[in-house]
């Protein structure tokens, strides 16, 4: 690995006129003791630093670049939508043929609004949902993250677990205060909920893989126990899809697991890795939004035909080529058996979680199964993996509490060198 000088430097200004010098928390490098790298490209499996240093990425602008970097059939989509204007804040006819094209091949999507980020799209879910149910509150899960709005930002997971917050300052308790926090996995402490706000719950909100806590997946009938409870209560059960939307397969965890979800959230997937989000669902809990019905959600730049244009050329390779899902998931599961075989040769007793195309290695020897068990991880341990593999032209997520994310263009070259490069760390080596 090269010197670093330009990414110091630009962090150096960075910090000056940027909070952290970085314009979300999961881009910072504080808690593995590093400054971040500053990315100048990418192509295929690999990014490449302002310094000129090449790393094999495994975190493809958080999950979306799921065809690689820099495809050219979607640039070539992003270049012709840019010849006719960028933004227009009117209808376009590329937000139809999203639409349409989602509606019909996402079994149980009857209408979708597109947003701008996943944040939003959550937010807008949970008002749909408390404005068709009449009622308030709602269920989330310990270690899940569904964005930064208000509401949300209890026990969130990933950027808030890294950081050691457990919830966030300038959130006033009334926005609180209706969102009860259950236990991943456990549907004793759901029911406990239910029975102790009768007739009150809008809205279970739940990542059908946990992706923000590491990778923690759903135990046997998990899912399943939680949509029929729903269904029982007439609660709207809602699975945030940002994370696992058409990356486990074209219809997503929903069609992963068999579930019938009455609203899903999309994030920046569905743009090839884009400002976009999207929800969806029920005909009728979508039709209670405006300017149909009484659930007010606006957004100027929602739709932007650029967006549309890049994310509307990746869903349809993906859904005309299903060969792409059988690739990722045979690379994945040579990646991580490989180091699961590593850390059995060489006595490392941590705990390596993974699904389709997403993993995570744990620094601990329990199973990891929740939030509580995944934050007995040492974080410190894991401070000095990830610098070792950055330096050595592995691009991990700076967290404990990330995801590992591969991508149609990652191989059996990127698994070889990747588990060469592993092994150089349980080696010892520097």
């Amino acid at each position: 690995m090269t010197e670093t000088r330009k990414s110091e430097a630009l962090f150096e200004r960075a910090v000056k006129v940027i909070p952290g010098g970085v314009n979300s928390p999961v881009r910072a490098y504080g808690s593995v003791g590093m400054n971040p790298r500053f990315i100048q490209g990418g192509d295929g499996a690999y990014v490449f630093d302002t310094d000129g240093n090449k790393y094999i990425d495994y975190i493809g602008s958080w999950g979306p670049m799921i065809l690689g970097h820099n495809n050219k059939e979607v640039l070539d989509a992003v270049t012709r939508a840019c010849q006719h204007g960028l933004s227009f804040g009117a209808a376009t006819a590329i937000e139809v043929e999203m639409a349409e094209f989602i509606c019909e091949h996402v079994k149980g999507m009857d209408m979708i609004r597109m947003v701008n980020s996943g944040t939003e799209a959550v937010m807008s879910a949970i008002r749909a949902a408390r404005g068709y149910t009449r009622r308030n509150k709602i269920i989330k899960f310990a270690g899940c993250y569904h964005g930064h709005s208000d509401a949300m930002l209890v026990k969130a997971g990933s950027g808030v677990m890294t950081a050691g917050i457990p919830d966030s300052a300038g959130v006033p308790a009334g926005c609180t205060e209706d969102t009860m926090t259950a236990v991943y996995n456990d549907m004793d402490s759901v029911k406990a909920i239910f029975d102790q706000y009768p007739e009150q719950i809008a809205a279970v909100i739940v990542e059908p893989v946990a992706a923000n806590m590491g990778i923690v997946l759903p135990e046997k009938n998990f899912l399943h126990e939680l949509q029929a409870l729903c269904k029982s209560q007439g609660t709207v059960f809602i699975m945030d899809e940002v994370i696992t939307g058409f990356r486990m397969g074209f219809g997503g965890a929903a069609e992963y697991f068999d579930l019938d979800p009455d609203l899903r959230t999309y994030g920046k997937i569905i743009g090839a890795g884009m400002p976009v989000g999207a929800y969806g669902g029920k005909r009728e809990i979508m039709e209670m939004v405006a300017p149909v019905g009484p659930v007010y959600q606006a957004g100027t730049l929602s739709g932007n035909p650029v967006a549309m244009a890049a994310g509307l050329t990746q869903l349809k390779i993906l859904y005309n080529d299903p060969s792409i899902y059988d690739h990722m998931a045979e690379t994945a599961e040579k990646l991580f058996e490989g180091m699961k075989e590593l850390l059995n040769k060489y006595e490392k007793r941590y705990t390596l979680n993974y699904i389709a195309s997403l993993g995570c290695m744990y620094f601990t020897e329990n199973s990891v199964k929740n939030y509580e068990q995944a934050k007995t991880s040492d974080t410190k341990a894991f401070s000095e993996y990830f610098r070792y593999m950055i330096n050595h032209g592995i691009h991990l997520g700076p967290s404990q509490f990330e995801a590992v994310f591969v991508s149609n263009a990652h191989n059996e070259v990127t698994t070889e060198q990747t588990l060469k490069v592993f092994e150089g760390w349980l080696e010892g080596r520097e």
